[in-house]
């Protein structure tokens, strides 16, 4: 009988190894406080081999931080001895036969942090859509609290308040003063996995309301990267009027974050015949693009400045000056007896949401 997996991967573990592998150098050993021999990475080396900054702390920088972020950052990264079983009794076939297991649907009962873990080994990289649905924070949510260094005592007796699969709960009342902090700690590790799941033309969709949305934002910002955002989709969720505060809301929040915004724009089914997405077909360190006219012999005529640039002649939609500095940031091409510049898919992407996207009016 095979023996289950009792562990799931240790992703901390697995981004040292390979680091190893692209900057062996900068790879040594230093003591810690108890005198012990321990690895480390020799940050000056690291400098010069990626040629650029290294921000220590204490130093000035643009960042959104909280109280034990670097503890949530951790948790997403260790692992768990636990394992997944089936259950067969709460199964349904596919033909709505209890018990039976031939499905392709999987429904998973536990902790959700738990669960994105065991998943990871099987579903790395593999997950099309995403779409969560996590408490408000309304000031009378129950969230998860994630404090693995209590006794087994201590996580029973704590508050007395658990889900169905006795994960321990505690309500984010506003008059905690972690009101905020205990929710984000709870989000980022979740978050952080969850875009490992997905493969790279996958997206993300959380709803969420108002009290949180602005943070929300802010952590997939730095998870997925801010240009991976594609849209903050205003939804209208009731008709009634709430009388408890000064403005009835009637609406949430949709947040939509590509893995990868060029590989979800490229892979969707519509982009052939879209005439916003057709023809990036060209790709540079910038990502991919498409080359348009800047005008030129045979552009536009009089109104335009006409000059000489890189031996081609003509009446220019730039001044010389923009166009020079164009070229200087490698946007202008020459294509023989005439210059184009480079338009990548960012800005049609870019583009396309503001055409598409319902903006809330205040």
């Amino acid at each position: 009988m095979d023996k289950l997996k009792m562990h799931t991967p240790d992703i901390a573990e697995e981004n040292y190894k390979k680091l190893v592998e692209l900057f062996p150098d900068a790879i040594t050993e230093t003591t810690d406080e108890d005198g012990n021999i321990i690895r480390a990475i020799d940050k000056d080396v690291l400098m010069q081999e990626i040629n650029t900054k290294v921000i220590d702390d204490g130093q000035e920088r643009y960042q959104f931080t909280w109280p034990d972020k670097r503890k949530s950052m951790v948790m997403a990264n260790a692992p768990i001895s636990k394992t997944l079983r089936l259950e067969k009794e709460k199964s349904v076939g596919r033909d709505g036969t209890p018990g039976g297991v031939d499905s392709e649907n999987i429904y998973i009962e536990g902790d959700n942090l738990d669960a994105l873990k065991l998943l990871q080994e099987t579903y790395l990289g593999k997950v099309k859509m995403i779409y969560i649905d996590p408490p408000y924070n309304t000031g009378n949510d129950f969230i998860y609290e994630d404090d693995f260094a209590q006794s087994v005592d201590e996580y029973a007796d704590n508050s007395g308040q658990t889900d169905e699969e006795g994960n321990r709960l505690v309500q984010n009342s506003e008059s905690n003063g972690r009101f905020h902090t205990d929710w984000l700690n709870m989000m980022y590790p979740r978050l952080k996995i969850a875009k490992d799941l997905l493969r790279d033309d996958g997206a993300i969709f959380i709803s969420i309301g108002d009290d949180e949305e602005a943070n929300l934002i802010k952590i997939c910002n730095e998870i997925f990267g801010e240009k991976n955002f594609i849209a903050n989709i205003c939804h209208k969720s009731r008709a009634s009027v709430s009388n408890d505060r000064i403005i009835s809301e009637n609406h949430n929040h949709l947040i939509f974050f590509a893995k990868n915004f060029e590989n979800l724009f490229l892979h969707h089914k519509q982009i052939g015949d879209d005439p916003i997405l057709k023809g990036f077909d060209k790709i540079d360190e910038k990502g991919r693009y498409k080359l348009t006219p800047v005008d030129g012999p045979g552009g536009a005529k009089k109104g335009n400045p006409y000059y000489e640039f890189l031996g081609v002649s003509g009446y220019w939609r730039y001044s010389k000056a923009t166009m020079q500095k164009k070229f200087d940031e490698g946007l202008i091409v020459s294509t023989g007896n005439n210059l184009q510049q480079k338009y990548y898919l960012s800005q049609a992407a870019n583009c396309k949401n503001k055409l598409n996207t319902y903006h809330n009016i205040w």
